[in-house]
């Protein structure tokens, strides 16, 4: 559990929100402006900012690209009922780590700020272990079921990007940023092609997936527990 900001000027959408991270064991300071937003972050050391853009004071780009030129780490999800593709590019583009947009569905919502701020406070670990697949960032080494497969370099960083946040569902457009460094604009195909290559490296289906499902309409899983009925992976078929 950690220390969340929470910058929202409409009280109908921060009271329940608030209370819906109190519930989960969080600190919650809820602040009403762009100033006292920056104010708040550089005297608590929040380890996540929720942030809203049309803000009284300061629009929130403002604050995020101030937060971002004098603190790189703390993670930032902008949370905002402007919808428009250019809106969510932007907000990526000065250093958000992440875009919701109103109205949200809450149990998501919570579940991409548990995601963030597990990457802020986990840093590097030295293995990440998700089902029978294990990854060690430092050492680029991956291995299933105890024998080691060999991945490109951005095979390797797709399947990090997705154990990192195993069990949550990642948008395509955040999968193009932490590993590609660019924004989406509609073609997925890299991100595709990557995908179907590291599917068959883990000796994993498309159509019966034990570890990258596809969440359609939305992006990629990678599966805390195989499904019930699943082979064992010498058995999976490798269809893409």
């Amino acid at each position: 559990m950690g220390r969340v900001l929470l910058v929202e000027d409409d009280l109908a959408i921060a009271e329940p929100l608030a209370r819906a991270l109190r519930r989960e064991g969080h600190d919650v300071l809820v602040v009403e402006d762009g100033p006292r937003a920056l104010d708040a972050a550089r005297t608590t050391g929040p380890d996540i900012m929720v942030l809203d853009l049309g803000l009284p004071g300061m629009d929130g780009i403002e604050v995020c690209r101030t937060l971002r030129a004098e603190d790189p780490r703390t993670p930032v999800l902008i949370l905002s009922a402007r919808a428009a593709e250019m809106d969510i590019v932007v907000g990526l583009g000065i250093g958000a780590d992440d875009y919701v947009t109103k109205p949200f569905r809450a149990k998501e919502l919570m579940a991409r700020i548990r995601a963030l701020m597990r990457r802020g406070s986990l840093g590097t670990p030295t293995s990440i272990t998700v089902q029978d697949v294990v990854v060690e960032p430092e050492a680029r080494k991956v291995s299933v079921g105890g024998h080691p497969i060999t991945l490109s370099l951005k095979e390797f960083e797709l399947l990090l990007a997705l154990m990192k946040d195993a069990g949550t569902t990642m948008t395509r457009e955040r999968l193009m940023r932490e590993v590609w460094h660019t924004h989406w604009y509609g073609s997925s195909k890299t991100l595709d092609m990557h995908v179907s290559w590291l599917r068959r490296k883990l000796g994993d289906s498309a159509t019966k997936p034990r570890y990258i499902s596809t969440v359609r309409g939305v992006g990629l899983r990678f599966e805390i527990g195989p499904p019930p009925s699943a082979e064992p992976v010498g058995a999976a078929t490798t269809g893409d």
